[in-house]
């Protein structure tokens, strides 16, 4: 059984490439790309808190099996970092094009299931170690960690709410 966790740096990758912003999920490292800045998405941080009485969200119906399934879960405020590298050439008026870009496709939500209730960057800084000009930035989510379970009470799946399965 997956809390679904793992789903969540990949989901944010995968809308900030449908806004037309070159991204990739910080692990596993891979080689960046040289052909303009990109937003490497890390996950920095998870808060859970109970979303109902004893996490109880109700039920809901099964179509597979014809059964009703009770959903149980937690309210979770996650902390992205989407970082942004891009080479030493220029001034750094890329990255602030590429933050500009990114910042748009913030406000306009986020992938299914994950509202952005707010984001910052840093100032632009050359980092020695991957030997680029380096942005940081931060994105705050709220999701919803849900789990069905059948009327024996075991627990048949647990799923980032929103978000697609693969």
């Amino acid at each position: 059984m997956s809390a679904g966790m793992e789903q969540l740096c990949q989901a944010m990758a995968e809308y900030l490439k449908t806004c037309g912003i070159l991204a990739e999920a910080a692990f596993p490292m891979a080689l960046r790309r040289e052909e303009g800045p990109v937003a490497v998405v890390s996950l920095r941080g998870c808060q859970a808190e109970s979303a109902g009485f004893q996490d109880y969200l109700g039920e809901r119906f099964d179509e597979q099996t014809g059964r009703w399934e009770e959903v149980f879960g937690k309210k979770a405020k996650i902390t992205f970092g989407l970082d942004l590298y891009a080479t030493e050439k220029g001034d750094g008026q890329q990255l602030q094009k590429a933050f500009d870009q990114l910042a748009g496709a913030l406000i306009l939500g986020g992938p299914e299931g994950l509202r952005v209730e707010e984001f910052s960057c840093g100032q632009t800084e050359y980092d020695g170690e991957s030997r680029r000009l380096r942005r940081s930035v931060q994105a705050v989510c709220t999701v919803y960690l849900s789990a069905a379970a059948q009327s024996g009470g075991e627990f048949v799946d647990f799923e980032l709410r929103g978000v697609v399965k693969p």
